[in-house]
């Protein structure tokens, strides 16, 4: 087996989406081969109902999948198929826009006015870009848990780990999405197929991503030709991206952590994308757009 390094540690990004959600991006609307099949991560956390409440009315899809994994509150939403319903917490909504989509998502928080959840976009490949919609939406009970023998614990939203297999079924990236937590001054090393890119998010705790018997501050950055470096360790809203390997190691801080680990079988295919429009070419983008404008772009089945 191969540990995979360490290769960037990216803080999250404050930016506002929708109409005036609040949110924080840790990749996305930049070049995103290194991450290859996904394109996009929102961390979607906010304890001010200011902050969420207007939520992401109408807009349109083509040529990707969304998933959304609810933490705390609930996600209210409705598409331009007849689609409507409400995720709550620990439920998740895995969507294949396909050929298009007109949809809407409204979060809601708990009663102390609380919302977490995170959007992940994956994209198709070119043989599938036009493929009619469709939704799985996921209840946080048939979501499989599994504890291993040191504490840590594992929900497998996606793929199979463990012996368990997620629920969602038939995504063209073939990913597998876990959200992990490790319990405090733990060392765990963690399965990644080898033939998949691969990140982690920390979203709760800390520690570092490395083969160390202590707990050991990770590489970021470095810097000049001298190759300084500066270390820290991963905390919350950090996202760690790992080069090549078969498994990670993850040492845990005082207060445990947890975290989303992330892979998916790269596609290699040109991206042309404006929006949240994302096809291989430019005309092809063109087309999506012209379409939309001219009330073509839903597909009839």
């Amino acid at each position: 087996m191969s540990l995979r390094p360490v290769e960037r540690i990216i803080e999250s990004q404050p930016t506002i989406e929708g109409a005036g959600v609040r949110l924080r991006r840790a990749f996305g609307f930049g070049e995103t081969r290194e991450f290859d099949p996904f394109l996009l991560f929102d961390d979607f956390r906010n304890d001010r109902p200011a902050d969420y409440l207007a939520g992401f009315p109408w807009h349109p899809h083509r040529g990707i999948e969304t998933i959304t994994y609810v933490l705390k509150g609930t996600v209210d939403h409705g598409d331009s198929l007849g689609n409507r319903g409400s995720l709550g917490a620990g439920d998740v909504q895995w969507m294949t826009a396909g050929s298009g989509i007109l949809h809407q998502e409204m979060p809601k928080g708990d009663p102390q006015g609380l919302m977490h959840g995170f959007q992940l976009w994956a994209n198709l490949p070119q043989r599938l870009k036009m493929t009619d919609p469709r939704y799985q939406d996921v209840l946080a009970k048939d979501i499989p848990e599994v504890t291993d023998d040191d504490g840590t614990v594992v929900r497998v939203v996606c793929g199979d780990f463990w012996g368990k297999q997620g629920p969602v079924e038939g995504v063209a990236a073939d990913p597998r999405y876990l959200d992990v937590w490790v319990p405090p001054g733990k060392r765990k090393t963690l399965p990644v197929e080898g033939a998949r890119h691969a990140f982690a998010y920390v979203f709760d705790g800390s520690g570092t991503f490395r083969d160390a018997s202590q707990p050991r501050a990770v590489l970021t950055e470095t810097v000049g030709t001298e190759a300084a470096a500066a270390y820290e360790r991963t905390g919350n809203r950090s996202l760690v991206l790992f080069g090549g390997g078969d498994e990670i190691t993850v040492q845990a801080g005082e207060q445990g952590i947890r975290f989303l680990l992330v892979s998916g079988r790269p596609l290699e295919e040109p991206v042309a994308w404006y929006g949240p429009i994302v096809m291989n070419t430019p005309d092809e983008l063109r087309q999506a757009y012209a379409e939309l404008q001219a009330g073509t772009f839903i597909k009839s089945r």
